[in-house]
């Protein structure tokens, strides 16, 4: 599986857990390999091993795992020409001596380990090369036992060391006055006396070394040289026919490299199981079902990392593959999705995970994830970017065996393309047959999944009185932010409160990015239109005169259209729909927004809308009438408030109240 998703998930950290159970080299090497598998079959014997093994640990007693001390350096050397050492074969035989322990021990365990105890009976004893290391090296020397020739030899060192000895004593006693101290030393495998350098000349002999000052000098007395000589070339023989002893028990033990090695891989195997025992003992982790159908089902599930933690309950695949998770903040949808993730790549390697024995964890090709903004100082990737790469990453594998995570769905872009391109992805994936849960705060994506077959939504339970998360995932339900009651809660104005709640039952939006408003008011004029306003006397008559445009040419064109046309008496005819009028809110379909009419048509059908303080020109025939004016402000509501900019609505009063020479208004092409 991709490895930048088991990162996301933790995984990792968990693998370091287990490790520090593990007893051998070999062990934590597989710890290390360790990955996910997708075989259902390999899945559930993996699973029953290790709760095998757990009930081993659980039963009492302590399991005798072998050392593998020194075994690597070993199996390395064995049929390379090298000859072990003595240590070497120490390592060997303690090694043996555990195995014959380990192959006992689990022979009494096959009822409550069936299979996991089967693995020690592929292994070898080796009784008679245990006997013959023990019978050629003890404390780390080869023995008297392993050759006579060998006894020989040291019988006779024994008998020239003793006469060397008396013979040292004696010269200590006749120099005792020109020793430096009542010692005998050794220099180059040979008895010195340390003499006085002053009184170097009174002893025959060599000197062999002298102290650092140059106060005393290591003189061999000639009298002892002789003895010396002869004990020299016995230790020699000696350390030849040691090095014979060893050679030849190499060749012996090499004799049985296989049965070695089955023995090494098969103490690794079960020092990895028992650390994942005794992992699974640490986090109260169970035995779960499988099956490789999408159908996954959590019971008082924990997250391993944690210690404390509301258990999760969890279900998706039967009657929904794609669930959808909303709530406020900080309330547990990141940690429901990690819990979900974590736990189903422990099952599938091998390991009990803190839930309940009823749960039923489904085998996934891949685990996708999603989760955290990914946002990196280095490459200077976006919060959206990231998202969007990730996705992309999905949409490579996504298929019928992927689980797909996906944290904060439409996050980090404009809400509304961001929900639109979310629902997108959404229908895309459950068309592939993935099985995706996603987390998101916008109130579309869960509209969408409420209708939408095959789409679930849950949410994470909230306290209202106390305004804190519960923790609890509750299937069935879709959430809300809270985030009007908790503003009331801390004592934000109701009036503010209460026009909030106008503002998005009204379906008010954020205003649109500059950029989509060029591209989508295509239609709107490129020229600048300068309005003369007109005297007093014209504003009485209610004439105002358009440079470039008029107003009522336009109207009496649309009044002779509709004469062109006359129907007959007897037919009926439906009537003509409303006209928009100023004020009037209309949705646009194609922006999914909805606007305020700024400007009736004209003669092309062309209308100004206003969404927010954003003002397009757009055809009739692509807004839909969403409130009437009269409905939204009333039929006395003044609506320059709403259409007017408060710098044009000035000079409007003052020429309401007098003619001000060379006073006018210029509005853009938008406006």
């Amino acid at each position: 599986m991709n490895q930048a998703n088991l990162q996301r998930l933790e995984y990792v950290k968990v693998k370091e857990l287990v490790a520090q159970h593990a007893a051998s080299y070999l062990g934590r090497r597989h710890i290390e390999a360790m990955e996910p598998m997708t075989q259902l079959k390999l899945i559930r014997q993996k699973l029953d091993e290790t709760a095998e093994a757990k009930e081993i640990i659980q039963s009492g007693g302590s399991v005798p795992i072998p050392s593998l001390e020194g075994l690597e350096h070993i199996l390395d050397l064995m049929d390379t020409g090298y000859v072990f050492t003595e240590q070497d074969f120490m390592h060997i035989h303690t090694f043996l001596h555990s195995c014959a322990q380990l192959i006992k021990y689990m022979g009494t365990k096959a009822k409550i380990a069936p299979h996991f105890h089967a693995y020690a009976t592929s292994m070898y004893e080796l009784s008679a090369l245990r006997t013959e290391i023990e019978r050629c090296i003890r404390n780390g020397r080869v023995t008297d036992y392993a050759s006579k020739d060998l006894a020989k030899v040291r019988k006779r060192i024994a008998v020239i060391e003793e006469r060397l000895k008396s013979r040292l004593d004696a010269l200590m006693s006749k120099h005792s006055s020109i020793l430096q101290e009542r010692i005998v030393s050794m220099r180059n495998d040979r008895y010195v006396l340390p003499i006085r350098r002053e009184h170097r000349k009174l002893i025959k002999g060599t000197v062999l070394d002298e102290s650092a000052s140059g106060q005393t000098v290591f003189v061999e007395p000639a009298d002892i040289a002789h003895i010396q000589h002869e004990l020299a070339g016995y230790r020699a023989e000696e350390a030849r026919i040691e090095a014979k002893i060893l050679s030849d028990l190499t060749t012996y033990v090499e004799q049985y490299t296989y049965e070695i090695q089955v023995n090494v891989d098969t103490v690794g195997i079960y020092d990895f199981v028992f650390a994942k025992a005794k992992y699974a003992m640490t986090i109260d982790g169970r035995n779960v079902r499988l099956n490789d159908a999408g159908v996954l089902e959590l019971i008082a599930a924990r997250h391993p990392l944690l210690r404390h933690m509301v258990p999760l309950q969890f279900a998706i695949g039967r009657n929904y593959k794609s669930l959808i998770i909303t709530g406020p903040n900080t309330g547990g949808k990141t940690l429901a999705l990690k819990t979900v993730g974590l736990l189903t790549l422990m099952v599938q390697s091998g390991l009990l995970v803190p839930a309940a024995e009823e749960s039923i964890f489904s085998v996934f090709d891949q685990v996708m994830v999603d989760i955290g903004d990914g946002q990196s100082i280095e490459h200077a990737l976006s919060t959206f970017s990231a998202h969007i790469r990730h996705v992309i990453e999905i949409l490579d594998v996504a298929g019928p065996g992927t689980l797909i995570l996906i944290d904060e769905m439409a996050s980090g872009t404009d809400p509304g393309e961001g929900v639109g391109l979310s629902i997108a992805i959404l229908e895309e994936l459950h068309r592939r047959g993935s099985t995706v849960v996603a987390t998101t705060h916008f109130t579309e994506i869960k509209n969408f999944a409420s209708v939408t077959p095959g789409f679930e939504n849950a949410r994470m339970a909230f306290d209202p009185e106390t305004l804190q998360p519960a923790y609890r995932l509750i299937i069935g339900e879709a959430g809300q932010s809270y985030a009007f009651l908790i503003a009331k809660k801390l004592g934000l104005p109701e009036a503010i409160i209460a026009r909030s709640r106008d503002i998005t039952s009204q379906g008010v939006t954020e205003p649109l990015p500059s950029e989509v408003l060029k591209s989508k008011a295509t239609e709107s004029s490129a020229r600048h239109v300068t309005i003369d306003l007109p005297n007093q006397h014209q504003r009485k008559e209610g004439v105002v005169e358009l440079q470039g445009e008029s107003r009522d040419k336009d109207r009496e064109s649309g009044s002779n259209e509709e004469h062109d046309h006359p129907c007959s008496e007897t037919e009926e005819v439906p009537s003509p729909p409303r006209p928009l009028q100023l004020g009037d809110r209309v949705r646009i379909p194609y922006l999914d927004r909805t606007g305020v009419i700024y400007e009736t048509e004209d003669a092309k059908g062309i209308i100004g809308v206003m969404i927010q303080k954003q003002k397009l020109k757009i055809n009739k025939k692509r807004v839909e009438l969403y409130i009437e004016a009269k409905d939204l402000y009333g039929e006395d509501y003044d609506l320059s408030i709403v259409l007017d900019s408060k710098e044009n609505r000035k000079k409007r009063k003052l020429m309401h109240r007098k003619h001000v020479e060379g006073l006018r208004i210029e509005m853009s092409p938008e406006e």
